[in-house]
């Protein structure tokens, strides 16, 4: 809590356009937007001398040309009568012309029509193996959950993604509840933020309890409402008005009057909604408070230097591993992976990838665990590995901070499948394990932007 920038008194009503979302710092003013990924590679290219070169004249000019949509959209006619007429030469070029550009449409619809096909086809091979794969989840597997769980049949189904209409159920068998909360345990904490709340708005000052100043909850409040807006702002469900906004903000308040040691910490909001678009309210704030107890989770969102460290460590071991020429490239340019692995944990991709894909990368998490997010961080790597490593050290952050929009889950799972977590016969657990023994290994491979 302490971590985070205070905007208590400097808080101002919203302009029209709300800021990015930004961890640690403050919020870059609208005109500081992040960057497209293909902006970011081009102004590379630019900078270090290779210029991004045009294509041919012609076949420029070709793109330029206009282009009929459809073969009825030129009618070839003759000049008006005020006009001198053409020439026979002139006619019949104009009439090749015509015919090529005609022809040029045909082909172009023939295309398009046939790449509509493919997509349609691929959608009901996608729905039908959705619907399979649903009939199984629901009629063999979740009766029997405890005895299939852990079998090869069920492993591979789980990494192909859950249906949607099963994902939030088998998230919350998956995650469990090791902290016994119950859905009558989150209204009490719910009615205790309400409280707060009102309290808050009636009155600036209260006494200090559970450990927390007035200033600090105070600020985690205002938190909570300034990074509702920002949560998936262009699905415009979770803005002021929409039909989860209230629902996010209930949840996340009751959140840190159960875990006041915790509180409120930016990217929350992303896990919380991410919930709530897939289970109930009260089942989204048990499964929300479990997976932020986990390890991982509670080191990053309390900010525990030493065991962030350990987890970068171990995540270097691999990356070398599996990437050598990326990792001394990175290690070139003193980039550590704080940089960019921070907002990817934080919000577990979910602010990151797109949101379909972002759901899938939950369903294999809540199958491994922590160790699949740093192996799908490796993916990321691997799958944009060419592309930095022609950058420095200021455009792989950029592009690393603002990944391509046009990412494909088929892609990136091949690069994730394709990294192994085994590092001499030592897997992931057995890595870390030995970096835990290890209080001096933390000291060595410090991240300065942490220290900061």
């Amino acid at each position: 809590r302490n971590f985070f920038t205070k905007r208590t008194k400097e808080l101002k009503p919203a302009v029209q356009s709300a800021p990015g979302w930004k961890l640690f710092g403050k919020v870059p003013p609208r005109e500081n937007l992040p960057k497209d990924s293909k902006i970011i590679q081009q102004e590379y290219e630019a900078r270090t001398g290779r210029m991004y070169k045009p294509p041919p004249s012609s076949a420029r000019r070709k793109n330029i040309e206009f282009e009929p949509l459809s073969t009825t959209a030129l009618i070839l006619e003759d000049r008006p009568a005020n006009l001198p007429a053409k020439s026979v030469e002139e006619a019949l070029r104009h009439r090749q012309e015509y015919d090529e550009m005609v022809a040029e449409a045909k082909k172009r619809e023939i295309k398009e029509a046939h790449k509509r096909k493919k997509i349609m086809r691929e959608r009901f091979k996608q729905e039908e193996n959705i619907a399979s794969a649903m009939v199984i989840w629901v009629n063999e597997i979740l009766p029997n959950w405890e005895g299939m769980r852990a079998t090869r049949r069920v492993r591979e189904l789980w990494w192909q993604g859950l249906p949607p209409s099963v994902r939030g159920k088998v998230w919350s068998l998956a995650v469990g509840n090791e902290l016994n909360i119950t859905p009558e345990l989150y209204e009490i904490f719910l009615s205790r933020a309400k409280e707060r709340w009102k309290s808050f708005s009636e009155t600036s000052s209260e006494n200090d309890t559970e450990g927390a100043s007035v200033a600090d909850r105070e600020a985690s409040l205002e938190l909570i409402k300034l990074d509702i807006s920002r949560t998936f702002p262009s699905l415009y469900i979770f803005q002021k008005g929409g039909p989860y906004h209230d629902l996010l903000h209930s949840v996340l308040g009751a959140y840190t009057c159960y875990r006041p040691d915790v509180g409120y910490v930016q990217g929350m909001s992303f896990i919380a909604a991410v919930l709530i678009l897939n289970l109930e309210e009260a089942d989204a704030f048990i499964a929300f408070a479990n997976l932020l107890n986990k390890p991982c989770q509670l080191a990053f969102f309390r900010v525990d230097h030493s065991m962030m460290l350990k987890y970068f460590a171990a995540f270097e071991v691999f990356f070398e591993e599996n990437l050598p020429k990326l990792f001394l490239h990175f290690k070139s340019y003193s980039l550590t992976p704080d940089i960019y692995l921070i907002d990817w944990i934080f919000t577990l991709y979910s602010k990151s990838l797109p949101l379909d894909l972002a759901c899938r990368v939950w369903d294999v998490f809540c199958r491994d665990g922590e160790e699949f997010l740093f192996r799908t961080g490796l993916g990321i790597l691997r799958l944009y590995e060419d592309i930095l490593l022609q950058m420095d050290f200021i455009h792989i952050a950029q592009f690393l901070t603002k990944l391509p929009e046009d990412i494909t889950s088929e892609k990136l799972f091949s690069c994730i499948a394709a990294i192994q977590m085994q590092n001499s016969n030592k897997k992931w657990g057995q890595v870390f394990a030995s970096l835990m023994k290890d209080n001096k290994e933390g000291d060595k491979n410090h991240s300065p932007a942490l220290k900061s």
